[in-house]
């Protein structure tokens, strides 16, 4: 029977519908990159989130492997060029949480612009000070987009209600101005922005894009939000920046180097979270309860797109 090796935690929708294709399905959400090794020669399909890197050495021992699914948007834990040369096909699921990044972003931002995370804290330690906390709005600002696929499109959709002009770069894609979202080139979209939101995959095109040089380009104050991936951005330059007055606010759903001990060892840590004009959450903008079982059920409609031996 052909075998598929779940390694990370996913809606049981997928596995419901592959065992209704005559697969068998091992879910084993506790696996380490090791045990994965151990066993991945015996499968033919392999699931996983984030949890660890699909590398060469993890590619060259899954010997029967005919698909890999990532449930989520982003496939850069994958080596997609050694995938591809073993002829293992790789599907992903970015329709099941673009729903749930549009409204995170847009959430985010909202607080970010009301200050709602800093007056909360003030409030609870006795503090009460209403000039420092004074608001920006929305309507009337320009909104720059980079990347407009379904996470950007769906962020642009979101704002439409806000009054604002919603611009978008793309460099992979023309033509593309709907009601949502005008598109411009990125000299226009760094002259007019008065927010930038990130909604591109991170590769070696994008690694490193926003830093001290490109800020410095921006015209106006911006608002920075990345939803994205966290190595697009160097988070040294955005402190630079906020310092120097050139982003009045950064929101970061995702971080260079994400989870703890190896965050908290970074040099820009202490001045990150200390920093009342910068907002965090830890990777979960596309990580909704609604988008849990959406992604499984994406994935299984593809899964079923496939050809069956």
């Amino acid at each position: 029977m052909k075998k598929i090796l779940i390694v990370d935690d996913l809606h049981p929708a997928f596995q419901q519908k592959a065992e209704k294709l005559g697969y068998r399905v091992d879910y084993h959400p506790e696996f380490t990159l090791s045990d994965t090794l151990s066993v991945i020669s015996n499968y033919v399909g392999l699931v996983i989130r984030s949890k660890f890197r699909l590398d060469l050495a993890v590619i060259n021992a899954a010997s029967q492997l005919k698909f890999i699914a990532r449930a989520g948007a982003g496939m850069d834990n994958i080596d997609e060029a050694a995938a591809k040369t073993k002829g293992i096909v790789l599907i992903n699921a970015p329709e099941g949480n673009y729903n749930a990044v549009g409204e995170h972003a847009v959430g985010m931002l909202l607080s970010l612009m009301n200050n709602l995370r800093k007056g909360d804290m003030e409030i609870r330690k006795g503090i009460w000070d209403r000039e420092s906390n004074r608001a920006y709005e929305l309507k009337g600002k320009t909104v720059g987009i980079i990347g407009y696929g379904f996470m950007g499109q769906s962020f642009a959709r979101k704002l439409k209600g806000f009054e604002v002009d919603v611009i978008a770069y793309d460099k992979y894609k023309t033509g593309f101005t709907n009601e949502f979202a005008r598109e411009v080139s990125m000299e226009q979209l760094v002259k007019h922005s008065d927010v930038l939101s990130l909604h591109i995959p991170l590769n070696r095109e994008t690694k490193q894009l926003v830093n001290e040089e490109y800020l410095f380009h921006f015209k106006k104050p911006i608002f920075f939000l990345n939803t994205a991936r966290g190595e697009i951005v160097n988070t040294l330059a955005i402190l630079k920046a906020i310092n120097s007055g050139k982003i009045l606010g950064a929101a970061l759903d995702v971080l260079e180097i994400e989870r703890f001990p190896a965050l908290q060892e970074q040099v820009w840590f202490s001045d990150l979270i200390n920093n009342n004009k910068v907002l965090l959450s830890p990777h979960v903008a596309g990580w909704s309860y609604e988008s849990y079982q959406k992604i499984s059920e994406v994935l299984a409609e593809k899964l079923e797109a496939l050809p069956q031996d």
